[in-house]
């Protein structure tokens, strides 16, 4: 078995901000083994643009990557429970739209979930990651200047695995039977993503899983998850002591020394050859600007 064929699926929901696309695909690209299987799917968001950009994106790209899009829209969380249905029983790893996996990212969540079958979802680090938010916590903070430093630097980190309130959207690897033993994603209640994410995650949490940080992976983004309007309300309905966990998390900040860590790691790695910037969109090989 190939290194791609051992790794899981990822699946890249389409968003209509063309240049997020653009600039995601080529970190998707640059960063990811070739011939892993990629799915970007598609509920009718892309307009004309971001339809040229994917189609010239699968023509030149090393991953074994394919291309579906609805004819109407159906909601973002019904479109990709819809996604993981089809996926059965399979760990599936789901990229926000605007998302920049560094190198590694993808081997790394699959071995976070290999190390420990209690973890149900493994996120990785991210500049916009609220809870694993690098290097302040709970901030939006600027994209990393060198990518190829921060990837070193990562990949030097303890293997802590420390729990967290809950998965985030910048980017999750989900195990798929704890997904498909808590019943997936409650699409009747929550139109997002993110709400439908952190209920997910919670009910595996009930179940006896753990959703955890991947220390040695990180995935820039370039905003953060929002919720669709009242899912918050209803997340407060359902999980009374969510909110208050959440803000505790925040200001307690469990994992600063971690953070600390990474920083301090990212500051003596070795500098790497000078290269093309991987956030910077259009500009892999026999990719553009339309």
């Amino acid at each position: 078995m190939s290194q791609a064929d051992s790794l899981p699926v990822v699946l890249l929901p389409i968003s209509a901000d063309d240049d997020a696309l653009d600039a995601c695909l080529a970190a998707l690209d640059a960063g990811t083994p070739s011939g892993v299987r990629v799915w970007l799917a598609d509920d009718a968001q892309a307009g004309p643009r971001g339809i040229a950009i994917i189609e010239r994106w699968l023509q030149c790209t090393g991953l074994r990557a394919e291309y579906t899009r609805r004819p109407r829209a159906i909601g973002e969380s019904v479109h990709l429970e819809e996604m993981l249905r089809a996926c059965g029983d399979a760990d599936v790893a789901v990229l926000a739209p605007d998302a920049l996996p560094l190198p590694g990212w993808l081997q790394q969540l699959a071995d976070c979930l290999a190390r420990d079958a209690s973890i149900a979802t493994a996120t990785p680090w991210s500049n916009a990651g609220e809870t694993v938010a690098w290097p302040r916590a709970g901030e939006l903070n600027p994209l990393p200047a060198d990518v190829e430093r921060l990837a070193r630097a990562c990949a030097a980190m303890p293997l802590l695995h420390p729990e967290l309130p809950s998965a985030i959207t910048h980017a999750v690897l989900i195990r798929g039977s704890a997904r498909a033993r808590a019943g997936g994603l409650d699409t009747h209640s929550y139109g997002s993503w993110y709400a439908a994410l952190v209920d997910l995650s919670l009910r595996m949490s009930g179940l006896g899983w753990r959703n955890v940080l991947c220390d040695d992976a990180f995935v820039g983004r370039r905003d953060e998850g929002r919720p669709a309007e009242g899912d918050m309300e209803l997340l407060a309905n359902r999980w009374p002591t969510w909110t208050a966990r959440l803000a505790e998390f925040l200001m307690d900040d469990p994992l600063h020394a971690h953070r600390l860590q990474l920083q301090q790691a990212y500051a003596q790695a070795p500098l790497p050859e000078p290269q093309r910037d991987l956030f910077d969109a259009g500009t892999t090989p026999g990719q553009g600007q339309p």
